[in-house]
């Protein structure tokens, strides 16, 4: 678990980074490090269900 708020933790400050880099916004960047992780994390849960999906239809069409 501390791994993960860990990564957390960098995957926010990098998002809030790049974003107050090129806008100059704290807002922006604050918005950004609330959103885009969550989003991502979403986007990761449904990436990593539809390889699971793929694994076990080549796992049943291979037998």
């Amino acid at each position: 678990m501390k791994k993960t708020l860990s990564f957390a933790l960098v995957h926010f400050s990098i998002a809030f980074s790049v974003t107050y880099l090129f806008t100059g916004s704290l807002v922006a960047g604050g918005l950004s490090a609330l959103v885009e992780p969550c989003l991502n994390t979403l986007a990761a849960h449904f990436h990593d269900r539809y390889w699971a999906h793929r694994e076990r239809r080549q796992a049943f069409l291979a037998a």
